[in-house]
């Protein structure tokens, strides 16, 4: 371990220097040592699915690459653990911030996951799949939530992450919906706070004529718009990132997107943080083939449909107040299968494994006349 740094008034600025380059130095081989170790890990795992195989058939070898590497709730539990074991000055998210690249650096050393997102390059989807993986994922953007879905389900790519909702727009309807028919597993969460910027190409910001964004992006900025750009034509597109794309095309168009819309097409900033909530957060879903062992620290998501009687979603209720399980989120959608009839999305604290919640979801499953168990998975650790 390093040495405590000597009191400031009996040392040099040299002498930190090379303290810092000697820590440094430590730093470096203990990063080594534990990607050293990572792939020893991977050695072990691949034997053990090996000799495993002997004894089955029909495995599915992509969904089994998926399950032996990656697993997450064991990061979860990386992560938590060393933000309850830092004692500063950094700070806990920053910790952990720092850890998950060293994990993804490891995870990428036997082979980068590809992970499928609401593209194009830019989007907050993006940010929020680096957030959550790491930067040495492979990150494959797609054109709609129902290709995200397609390419996870296709095994074209290990996992998918698609909005579900916003603190002040409410929930992501379409992804609620891309649930109904997928075989698709929640496997995590990622929360992202929004910071919108306006901007425009390199040199720009004269004449501009339009202002292009989502379509949330444009509502959770409008109030900063009507006082700013009251006469400015705003336009909806698709994503955040494609109006970043747009504005590096014409300069006669600005674009509402985040930091990374900005660096991954070379904007200029005309304003920031425009959005009209200071702590616009969006939360995002982490969707995969395959189930999530309990983290301790858990969340799990439902969709049911209940019998069409007095009564019937109070009775949905009753199970979680009887046995103390906080709901955190109840939505409701159209069924689509018949008129004014609907299913219920719900998400309470807990892992469908903790004996607990199985009687919860033992006695909704009795009420309803369709149950699906979404997935259980950890809560977001940063």
């Amino acid at each position: 371990m390093p040495k405590e740094p000597p009191k400031t008034d009996s040392v040099s600025l040299d002498d930190l220097r090379q303290q810092i380059d000697s820590i440094d130095t430590q730093i470096h081989s203990l990063l080594n040592q534990r990607a050293s170790c990572a792939q020893q890990v991977a050695v072990v795992k691949q034997r053990e699915f090996e000799q495993a195989q002997k004894f089955e058939s029909g495995s599915d070898s992509s969904s089994a690459q998926q399950l032996l590497f990656y697993r997450p709730e064991r990061e979860a539990q990386v992560l938590e653990r060393v933000k309850k074991a830092n004692n500063g000055p950094l700070a806990d998210d920053t910790v952990a911030y720092i850890f998950r690249e060293i994990m993804s650096a490891c995870l990428a050393l036997e082979k980068p996951m590809e992970v499928a997102y609401l593209g194009p390059e830019g989007t907050f989807t993006q940010a929020a799949a680096l957030k959550h993986f790491g930067a040495s994922v492979i990150s494959v953007p797609q054109a709609t939530i129902d290709a995200v879905f397609a390419q996870v389900e296709s095994g074209q790519c290990n996992y998918g992450v698609v909005p579900v909702e916003n603190s002040t727009e409410g929930m992501v309807s379409h992804t609620l919906d891309a649930f109904m028919n997928s075989r698709l597993k929640i496997c995590g969460e990622a929360e992202l706070r929004v910071r919108l910027n306006l901007l425009v190409a390199q040199g720009g910001g004269e004449g501009v004529k339009r202002i292009c964004a989502h379509q949330q992006a444009l509502a959770q900025s409008r109030r900063w718009l009507d006082a700013n750009f009251p006469k400015i034509e705003r336009v909806a597109v698709s994503s955040n990132g494609e109006a970043a794309r747009m504005a590096s095309q014409d300069p006669a168009t600005a674009a509402i997107a985040g930091d990374l819309a900005a660096n991954q097409y070379g904007l200029s900033k005309l304003a920031s943080d425009i959005e009209d909530q200071p702590d616009n957060t969006t939360r995002f879903l982490v969707i995969g083939r395959e189930d999530v062992a309990a983290s301790g620290r858990d969340k799990t998501s439902i969709v049911v449909s209940a019998h069409n009687r007095p009564g019937a979603l109070f009775h949905l209720l009753e199970p979680f107040e009887q046995a103390n399980v906080m709901l955190t989120r109840i939505d409701t959608r159209p069924s689509r299968t018949e008129p004014w009839n609907y299913v219920f999305f719900m998400e309470f604290e807990g892992h469908q494994q903790d004996p607990k919640v199985a009687e919860i979801l033992q006695q909704i499953e009795q009420q309803c006349v369709m149950f699906k168990i979404l997935g259980s998975y950890p809560k977001a650790a940063l």
